[in-house]
């Protein structure tokens, strides 16, 4: 299956391309990178799977700092966000309606959560088929330890791997995830809201952790309570199993086959031309 992170493509093409609320020209952009990403991974991989962020969010129920300073930054830049995400939501609903790919679009969870349980559930005996994730996200790097997933970063245009993503994610929870509100481990929940710097986590601290047979008590109880934190949120085997339960059953109730038939009328609604001219490359 090609797990594409629908919100990372289509705000990706936003802010790289400098494009304006334009419903059309952002339509068509989401839409062709589908097509691209379909194209390139569908033989090897098989059929794609839209997975889109939901609303609300587990994590900021959780850890109520957690993404605290992206409002702020997206009120203070010059992109109109309000219409943009008005159009990149409905554009979402018309793949669901119109196009053969289950949607994955969850209340409470974000698309990394979908992703993962989905790529997760496929080391379930006889489920072993290949996966490719199409994100920007390196915490997906922490699913690379099973042979059968694979990532591939539209940003970069380059596949991303690690050679040991068990370290990597060790090393990612002890640093934390400032872009996410994720303080490091020695580092306060405020730290970020208030502004203040925080306190530097050494690579011989790190080094030091990894090594030590006890962590709680490496660590000394302040630290550790901040690992905890850091794990929830970056640790995707920490999905709440009330969470997991619904994606899965939420994935395979979906049965968008018939939709093949759709997708030549919806593009002429549309007035796709340029996607009308490889439109197999959809189905």
């Amino acid at each position: 299956m090609i797990l594409i992170d629908y919100n990372g493509i289509a705000i990706g093409n936003v802010v790289v391309q400098r494009l304006a609320a334009d419903e059309n020209l952002i339509r068509h952009m989401i839409l062709n990178s589908i097509r691209m990403y379909r194209q390139k991974f569908h033989k090897e991989f098989g059929e794609v799977v839209i997975v889109a962020d939901g609303a609300g969010n587990w994590r900021k129920e959780a850890y109520p700092q957690y993404k605290a300073n992206r409002k702020k930054s997206r009120d203070e830049s010059s992109i109109d966000w309000e219409n943009v995400f008005r159009i990149i939501n409905m554009v979402r609903d018309e793949i669901r309606d119109n196009f053969p790919y289950k949607v994955m679009h969850q209340y409470g969870c974000e698309a990394d959560d979908v992703i993962a349980q989905i790529a997760l559930e496929t080391q379930e005996f006889g489920k072993h088929e290949p996966v490719m994730i199409v994100s920007a996200d390196k915490d997906f790097i922490q699913l690379q330890k099973y042979d059968n997933i694979k990532q591939f970063s539209p940003m970069t245009k380059k596949y991303v791997k690690h050679d040991n993503p068990r370290l990597y994610m060790m090393e990612h929870i002890f640093r934390g995830d400032g872009g996410d509100g994720v303080p490091n481990v020695l580092s306060d929940d405020n730290v970020f809201v208030e502004g203040r710097r925080q306190s530097p986590v050494t690579k011989k601290k790190i080094e030091a952790w990894i090594e030590s047979e006890d962590l709680q008590q490496a660590m000394g109880q302040e630290i550790y309570r901040n690992y905890l934190r850091n794990k929830k949120m970056i640790d995707l085997t920490e999905t709440p199993s009330n969470v997991k339960s619904e994606i899965i059953n939420n994935y395979e109730s979906q049965d968008p086959w018939n939709n093949k038939k759709k997708v030549f009328p919806y593009l002429i609604s549309k007035r796709c031309k340029l996607l009308l001219e490889n439109v197999q490359e959809f189905i």
